[in-house]
């Protein structure tokens, strides 16, 4: 094994495009040009079904170019209509009506696919269609009442002849004609009876396919695998939902495909405009080890964007948030459908707010169904493209902690550990509370799995119910380590608080509650597994004697970086604070997102020593402007690392985002 092989895999830096989309192959979902001037705003609640269907593939033919049109529904009722939109700065101008949004841009789009029946499952048949012909979805009705306000636009397919009563074979319809023109990145599940305003516009920006289909019915399951099979694992996503949960999610993944839960998020060729360079925020030093009872609590849900676009939005602001640190699950895909929300998130963020990953990754993966043991990624080629996809996000995205969904086997756990390099740790789903022992995995002498118990605690009482015999029981003679999770449509962080008081009463002084990124490096430490042992309370940096700390705290992305603007040799001496073993380094350019990658380091050698005078070389690296480079080698004792930069990017700048050593007591 070549160990100072960069085992990092790069990927392909975000872009802003003047106009259309920007879509690398390692993009999930598109990034789309920069809003400029007002948007064209307009209330969608009055108006029907087909009427919304209509107007969000205008929108996502329009916005596909340049976004132009934001269109407002009531689920933005929760945190407030036009909450986002003064957050993110976005100015808007209201629209009367329907008919004056569509005359005003009828010239960017085609014409119209006419449909007809009554069966409502046309109207997907129709937005399909029309998604990849540049054209929008309108019911025979509609087109009526559009002619009486003076818009005439062609009909360039026209489905009203069409007999089909079961939607069975209109989605076999759609998959026979037309499908084989419809985008396989992307893949929409969407009910045209509930979901009819919400991510449509990104299907008609992509040209993806639209269907409604019950896996838990056989004949529905089939046609629903038809279309699967053609979504390349690791560079397709689902976005959407599904008429049930658990055999949804699962048809997925049995391609190694997930979805990302936006079935009522809005605005997403809008929210979708904004850079990718994302904020992410410093990380405090991790606590001394002690003999304690160390628990870290998880919020539930955050696979779902509109659970970030809404519900979290109104937990954010709970008076109990920052009081206790809290693991906020969030999907590592917002970053490419809302990365300005998430960047709000980041940038309000206390110390005691850590960001981890809904389950299982990119997307919602049900790798192992254990309400109805099934395994569903069964195939190791799939959990290998989808852990390499997902790793490029939690790097994005700063992500060190996920919570997989439900259980895990040794090749999951396996791919996790191998592909996923800059993960501290994994919770797993214990979801029938078994009374005995459910035990805990590590993997390549790092990576540790810990259940969570509850899995899905929807009060207070039911995670005290689960541990307090532990708890109680608790001698002092080692760390005891819990990890748990709860609902967040029911929970609050004044819950959790609540739960922190709980907890203390039971014994006093012995309890900590844990940032999530802390919890695994302590619990690593505690059993002699390798961390990060930058986190370390005593570990800091020096570069010509001045404070260099700032490369210690995992915010590799521009945001309190290190720059010195002299070309030549920059020593970063960094103290551990006490000798450790260590076999592993990670050096993160500043310039991670950037859209030029020159701008990155180029030549550097890093070094170890015991006594911080006589140094030993670890390795020597020359023109390599890799945004990450992540190399192990033989155990070394060492308590200094000296990095040295002897060439900084083509503008002679040095520009240090993070350093990360790793090693073990």
């Amino acid at each position: 094994m070549n160990l100072l092989k960069n085992r990092n895999h790069d990927y392909e830096n975000y872009k802003t495009p003047a106009e259309g989309l920007y879509w690398p192959e390692w993009q999930a979902i598109p990034s789309f040009a920069k809003i400029e001037g007002e948007l064209d705003a307009l209330n969608l609640e009055i108006y029907s079904n087909n009427v919304k269907i209509a107007l969000t593939a205008l929108q996502g033919q329009v916005n596909k170019v340049k976004p132009k049109i934001i269109l407002f529904s009531s689920n933005a009722l929760i945190e407030g209509t036009y909450t986002w939109p003064q957050r993110l700065g976005i100015k808007t101008n209201l629209i009367d009506s329907p008919f004056e949004l569509i005359k005003k841009y009828q010239d960017a789009i085609k014409g119209v696919v006419l449909y007809a029946g009554r069966n409502p499952h046309y109207a997907n048949l129709a937005a399909s269609v029309a998604n990849f012909s540049d054209a929008i979805p309108v019911d025979v009705r509609l087109y009526e009442l559009m002619k009486e306000h003076g818009i005439e636009l062609p009909v360039t397919e026209d489905l009203t002849s069409l007999k089909f009563r079961d939607h069975k074979d209109i989605y076999n319809y759609l998959y026979d004609n037309y499908f084989d023109k419809c985008s396989k990145r992307i893949f929409f599940s969407l009910s045209p009876m509930i979901h009819t305003s919400f991510v449509r516009d990104m299907a008609a920006a992509v040209g993806g396919a639209i269907v409604w289909l019950d896996a838990r019915i056989e004949e529905e399951e089939v046609i629903l695998h038809k279309f699967l099979k053609h979504l390349p694992s690791g560079h397709s996503i689902i976005l959407g939902w599904w008429p049930e949960e658990r055999s949804g999610i699962g048809a997925g993944t049995k391609h190694g495909v997930s979805t990302i839960p936006s079935d009522f998020y809005d605005n997403s060729t809008v929210y979708a405009s904004f850079e990718h360079i994302m904020h992410i925020p410093a990380v405090p030093k991790k606590p001394k080890l002690e003999n304690k009872i160390y628990l870290a609590i998880f919020l539930s849900d955050g696979d779902n964007v509109q659970y970030c676009q809404h519900r979290m939005s109104e937990l954010w602001i709970n008076e109990g948030r920052g009081s206790v640190p809290l693991n906020w699950t969030v999907s590592p895909g917002l970053v490419d459908i809302g990365p300005g929300l998430l960047n709000y998130f980041y940038d309000t963020a206390s110390e005691n707010d850590c960001f981890c990953s809904g389950p299982s990754g990119l997307g919602y993966a049900l790798l192992f169904d254990e309400h109805n043991n099934v395994l569903n990624m069964s195939e190791k080629w799939h959990m290998d493209k989808y852990m390499q996809l997902s790793n490029r996000y939690f790097i994005k995205n700063g992500i060190r902690v996920v919570t997989a969904w439900d259980k895990l086997n040794g090749m999951h756990r396996y791919c996790y550990a191998h592909y996923a390099r800059g993960l501290y740790g994994v919770t797993t789903e214990d979801w029938f509370q078994k009374p005995c022992e459910v035990p805990v995995y590590t993997e390549r002498d790092r990576m540790a799995f810990i259940p969570n118990r509850p899995a899905y605690a929807e009060k207070i009482e039911d995670i005290v119910a689960m541990i307090k015999d532990k708890i109680m029981a608790f001698d002092g003679s080692k760390p005891m380590f819990f990890a748990t999770q709860g609902v967040t449509w029911s929970l609050t962080p004044q819950n959790m608080k609540a739960l922190v008081d709980i907890l203390n009463e039971m014994q006093p002084g012995k309890v900590e509650i844990l940032r999530g990124d802390h919890f695994f490096a302590l619990y690593n430490e505690a059993n002699g597994l390798a961390f990060n042992l930058a986190l370390s309370p005593d570990a800091k940096a020096t570069n010509k004697g001045e404070d260099a700390s700032v490369i210690l705290n995992g915010s590799p992305y521009g945001k309190n970086m290190w720059e010195a603007k002299e070309a030549g040799a920059q020593d970063f001496i960094i103290d551990l604070g006490r000798v450790y073993t260590i076999n592993r380094y990670v050096i993160k350019n500043a310039g991670v997102n950037d859209e030029d990658k020159s701008r990155n380091n180029k030549a550097f050698t890093i070094s170890c020593s015991l006594d911080g005078v006589n140094y030993e070389l670890i390795d020597s690296r020359d023109s390599d402007t890799s945004n990450i480079i992540d190399c192990e080698f033989l155990d070394k004792e060492a308590k200094f690392i000296k990095l040295s930069v002897l060439e900084g990017g083509e503008d002679g700048i040095v520009r240090i985002g993070d350093v990360e050593i790793y090693g073990r007591i």
